[in-house]
């Protein structure tokens, strides 16, 4: 880890994007330096100002929690819009997931924001075309509810099944819920259950 730092340190000070994220981390964590939120943030700023997503994102969870610096939900929303929109992503990517995810959040719980379902709903979206599990949950709750979307069991049942395949336990209790209930598709017991033992499996209350 040490040397890691080191080779980090002379790239990053070349103004090497990604060796300034990566020193942010290793800050993050104490892996090879001693651990530092000030420092973490530094380099993350640094990374951030060229427009590396992941930091931008990053440097808005340090700000939401107060972490390195002074928290402040607007900073924090600002960084996290940032690494969200596709069009400030010079990694030629489609927006980081993350944090297009957590846009959906906060737009869903109106905090910095107004509360929208509309917007939580397109940036639920958004992280879910990249195959973030959350946000296929969440969007599938969205369609199963009807909130911010005209209600429609099927989707909801695809996006339950895209993130219980990757592990995700509520979207596997959800889709055991929608096999029990014959919503979105065929009713079937033996398949609630199937789905609530792999959501239970991983302590799902």
């Amino acid at each position: 880890d040490v040397l890691a730092v080191e080779c980090y340190l002379t790239a990053a000070a070349q103004g090497d994007a990604k060796a300034q994220f990566n020193l942010g981390m290793m800050y993050v964590n104490g892996n090879g330096v001693e651990q530092s939120d000030e420092n973490a943030v530094k380099w993350f700023r640094k990374a951030a100002e060229q427009g590396h997503a992941h930091a931008r994102f990053n440097l808005g969870m340090m700000y939401a929690n107060g972490k390195g610096v002074a928290k402040d939900l607007r900073e924090a929303f600002k960084f996290i819009k940032s690494a969200a929109d596709p069009k400030n992503d010079n990694s030629g990517e489609n927006g980081f997931a993350l944090a297009q995810y957590n846009l959906g959040i906060m737009y869903g719980r109106g905090q910095v924001v107004p509360q929208s379902d509309a917007y939580a709903f397109k940036w639920f979206q958004k992280a879910a075309e990249q195959g973030n599990a959350t946000a296929q949950f969440n969007l599938g709750v969205m369609y199963a509810s009807g909130k911010g979307v005209e209600q429609n069991y099927e989707k909801a049942v695809n996006l339950f099944k895209s993130a219980a395949a990757q592990g995700d336990a509520p979207a596997q209790f959800f889709l055991g819920v929608m096999y029990a209930n014959g919503k979105g598709v065929e009713q079937s017991d033996e398949k609630a259950v199937e789905n609530y033992l792999k959501a239970a499996e991983q302590n799902h209350a």
